[in-house]
């Protein structure tokens, strides 16, 4: 039994997730497909609760860390259904894209984040408040069981994010980036981008003076009468903060050199990097990296563990040569694997805003120092999606259709 499956056999299988490797998201996506139209749009919003058949795919760890991309699941979608039949799972499944593409043009808002973090961690430090919440001891029936939940499967149903989220900033009046930070050290699929903006949101900072209150009658439905929940907050005022800055625009990436000798460093942001780089590039290695440092929970470092060691050989094979896994994210490790491979470039999948992004960035000095080049290669799906996230989702939607039928998928 391997290591994810042992943890979900002693979770009793109450996550449902499939196992993190390709062929097992592929398998679970086709299997779902059917239900991606009228079923999906019907039942996403409720919770039926851990272990329980839902509307929903639960593959977001897979698209996550793009053992399965976005590309695949609309292809395979829309191999089935139409446009208009699929068109809120497609909706749903492009709101990742939306909230990397706006962070993207807004990297200053992850940063304020940090900041705003270690301010609410020195402001609630000893606070019997903020125990009880991560613990699940506030006396919330649904908040309790949803923040157990979260800690002991690493995955909620989006609706009860929204709701938990709602909860600990209104009712519970903890600071929202400590709920963030709880989300992002327990939710498997956690990333920078979806998990900062959608709290922002329900606190009513994304789009300015609008929050998301949950509400007892609404939890009560969605979840089939499993909860009950008193004294909830009866309004939600919105959190202010300074204005954010003008949307910028996405940074040019330098070529590849088609005909230099290539480590290609694959990292937990894509770990399927033989869907970004042709079998025929000049791959002499690969070096697939997952660092524990870089991931912020137990949950997704167990994850991305198995799910890198399926990466790697994938590649190997699409490339013909040989790979090795790396638990350390440094100058040191990369170079040594470049020069085991003769290599004099190195190829890897564009990292978004967050803890790979800055590691890639501080790397490139160090390995230009070492005679070699970084090249970040950034995907067709991001180039052509990202820069609309310069408004609101309904703007951004509006293009989503548009690139599929350029894609040939319509």
């Amino acid at each position: 039994m391997t290591i994810w499956a042992a943890r979900l056999h002693a979770a009793k299988g109450r996550t449902m997730l499939p196992s993190p490797t390709r062929r097992a998201s592929l398998d679970h996506l086709r299997r779902f497909v059917p239900r991606a139209g009228a079923s999906y749009a019907a039942g996403r919003n409720t919770d039926p609760g851990p272990g329980r058949p839902t509307a929903v795919s639960r593959l977001s760890p897979a698209v996550r860390y793009r053992l399965v991309t976005e590309q695949d699941v609309a292809a395979e979608v829309l191999g089935r259904h139409s446009f208009g039949a699929a068109g809120k799972f497609i909706q749903e499944v492009c709101w990742r894209t939306y909230w990397k593409g706006w962070l993207e043009l807004r990297p200053s808002v992850w940063r304020r984040y940090l900041v705003d973090l270690d301010a609410a961690r020195d402001a609630m430090g000893g606070s019997a408040d903020l125990a009880h919440a991560v613990e699940g001891r506030t006396g919330i029936d649904c908040f309790d069981a949803w923040a157990r939940e979260l800690v002991e499967t690493g995955y909620l149903h989006n609706h009860a994010r929204m709701w938990f989220a709602s909860i600990w900033i209104f009712t519970l009046r903890l600071p929202w980036a400590l709920g963030a930070d709880f989300f992002l050290r327990h939710l498997i699929d956690a990333d920078a981008a979806s998990n900062t903006l959608s709290w922002r949101w329900v606190a009513g900072l994304q789009t300015a003076g609008k929050t998301y209150l949950a509400r007892a009658d609404n939890i009560a439905r969605y979840s089939e009468g499993r909860f009950a929940p008193q004294g909830l907050a009866q309004e939600a005022a919105a959190l202010t903060e300074p204005p954010v800055g003008p949307a910028g625009v996405l940074a040019a990436l330098a070529p590849p050199d088609g005909a230099a000798p290539s480590l290609l460093l694959v990292h937990h942001e894509d770990l399927n990097p033989e869907s970004l780089f042709a079998a025929d590039a000049p791959v002499r290695g690969v070096l697939a990296v997952c660092d524990p440092a870089l991931l912020w929970g137990e949950a997704a470092r167990r994850y991305v563990g198995e799910a890198a060691a399926d990466a790697a050989p994938r590649a190997a094979a699409h490339h013909r040569c040989s790979s090795m896994l790396a638990d350390r994210f440094d100058a040191e490790t990369v170079i040594a694997a470049a020069q085991a491979a003769g290599a004099r470039q190195v190829l890897t999948p564009y990292a978004p805003v967050g803890p790979v992004a800055d590691v890639l960035a501080a790397l490139e000095p160090e390995l230009a120092a070492a005679g070699l080049v970084l090249r970040p290669v950034r995907r067709r799906w991001d180039a052509a999606l990202w820069p609309h996230a310069r408004r609101g989702f309904f703007a951004f939607d509006a293009e989503i259709e548009g690139h599929l039928r350029a894609e040939g998928m319509l």
